[in-house]
């Protein structure tokens, strides 16, 4: 088994004009924030907050969510696309010369 570490989670620090601070999150909770006046604290406070959840999850027996740079990745995932919008991508993969599949991940990866 895993130990669940609160440093693994995936955290962001924002500027939030309508809270008039850094707002601190976690991408595996998003539920959870911190509004702070400074950058340094709102991640101090939300990293905090996610020791305190992760601590109270476990000693209740529940399993916290997987940090998202522990989880493995086969590269492959399937997108649903408008059939014209697959044919317009399909001729600038040939126009280019490469195959679709690079096409796509080249712009997904300049995204």
């Amino acid at each position: 088994m895993t130990t669940i570490r609160a440093d693994h989670y995936t955290y962001r620090v924002r500027w939030s004009a309508e809270d008039a601070g850094y707002v601190g999150t976690v991408a595996e909770m998003p539920s959870l924030s911190w509004i702070a006046d400074d950058q340094v604290a709102a991640l101090t406070g939300v990293r905090s907050l996610v020791e305190d959840i992760l601590d109270d999850l476990l000693s209740g027996g529940e399993k916290p969510p997987e940090a998202i740079s522990d989880r493995s990745y086969s590269g492959k995932f399937m997108v649903r696309i408008p059939p014209e919008v697959h044919r317009h991508l399909a001729v600038e993969a040939a126009e280019q010369n490469v195959s679709l599949n690079r096409l796509v991940a080249a712009r997904l990866a300049s995204a």
